[in-house]
């Protein structure tokens, strides 16, 4: 089954100082869009057996925990819905759509695989007689990139965009679903974050939804460290990962209702994520029926094919074909079965890579498949 896709991906681009502001100008922009996006998911949240009362309370009590955690962030929500014309709560009740579907019955969540490597390399060639072994001299370059499908549902194919959001602390820019904060993208200070969806038997409302923590975290922090002070002070009821990475540091977070754990680049400087927890306390009351034995075929599958290059891609295009898999494998490229009923068509909805050395984020509307095919979209956070 192909990916219905638009013929213009749609681009929202918002500056101003104020937080409301921010999210009006992105309302107006998503004006004729958001009814559509927020029809998909009223019947994913009914075919969950999520009655509309109940979404309506989950997304109050979400919208409340942002106020309480980062009172710009619900003003940034509360301006989406009068940019749209639309009541806080629909758009509060996408921004917490993870947190939301948690309580499904019958809806499990997508896939994504994420890859970030951190690669060090000697400084250029240079000879010094006086050199008796100390510690002077140039020291090695460090690079950071990486690369993520976005797995989801085929029916909100057309209801993401790009955005470039300038204001706030720092500029970011990336990829988001219409109405929801913040998802996949970079900032400024040359933080760059990929995000996945991970299960853990006690996520539901009450905490910031992982989406608007993702857009704290790209609005506020200017290194992995401050990230990830700011996630750890975060009141979680939900789960996710988190791949944080900036010029020179990285590491993979699992969020959970038990607690944050990091997970640091292995021996060759890889990071790599699928959906399941790679940390033993989140681990051990992980909704592993939601994602296994997918998330661990994809994990492994990836993690041989890495093991097998030598040398390993030194580019996020490079790093991105390592994410191309065909008939018989693993689904980390992922087209949609024609045959399944809505909640289960999932898709690659869309390809990313983030450089922070360039400060860049470059979106390919299309799966991994697709590189050469389709068009990379490349955004620059300045």
């Amino acid at each position: 089954m192909p990916i219905p896709r638009p013929d213009h991906r749609r681009h929202v681009r918002v500056d101003a100082a104020d937080p409301y502001g921010r999210g009006a100008a992105r309302g107006e922009q998503l004006r004729a869009h958001l009814p559509a996006a927020l029809d998909v998911y009223d019947r994913l949240f009914a075919l969950g057996g999520i009655t509309p009362a109940r979404v309506r309370d989950d997304a109050e009590r979400a919208l409340d925990a942002v106020g309480e955690f980062r009172p710009g962030a619900r003003a940034e929500i509360e301006g989406i819905a009068h940019g749209a014309g639309l009541d806080p709560w629909r758009v509060a009740a996408l921004n917490a759509r993870t947190e939301i579907l948690a309580g499904s019955a019958t809806v499990p969540p997508g896939e994504c695989t994420t890859l970030v490597r951190r690669t060090t390399e000697p400084p250029g060639d240079t000879f010094d007689a006086n050199d008796t072994g100390g510690t002077d001299g140039p020291a090695p370059a460090v690079r950071t990139f990486g690369v993520q499908t976005w797995d989801w549902h085929v029916e909100l194919s057309a209801h993401w965009h790009t955005l470039e959001s300038r204001g706030g602390r720092h500029t970011v820019v990336g990829l988001t679903e219409d109405g929801i904060l913040g998802k996949i993208g970079i900032n400024s200070a040359g933080l760059a974050l990929h995000f996945n969806i991970l299960g853990h038997v006690r996520d539901g409302v009450g905490g910031v939804p992982v989406h608007v923590l993702a857009a704290v975290v790209l609005a506020e922090a200017g290194s992995v460290a401050e990230a990830v002070d700011l996630v750890r002070g975060a009141p979680l009821a939900s789960s996710g990962s988190f791949a944080l990475f900036d010029g020179t540091d990285a590491t993979l977070l699992d969020l959970s209702p038990a607690g944050v754990f990091a997970v640091a680049p292995d021996e060759r400087g890889l990071l790599v994520r699928t959906n399941h927890f790679l940390t033993p306390v989140p681990a051990a009351e992980e909704k592993s029926w939601l994602y296994q034995p997918d998330s661990g075929d994809r994990h492994d599958f990836v993690r041989a094919r890495l093991d097998r290059l030598r040398p390993l891609p030194d580019t996020s295009e490079a790093l991105a074909r390592c994410l191309v898999t065909g008939p018989g494998e693993p689904p980390v490229t992922c087209l949609p079965d024609p045959a399944e009923a809505l909640g289960r068509r999932w898709a690659s909805l869309a390809t990313v890579t983030l450089d922070p050395a360039t400060r860049t984020a470059a979106v390919l509307d299309g799966t991994p498949a697709e590189l050469g095919v389709r068009p990379w979209r490349t955004l620059t956070a300045t």
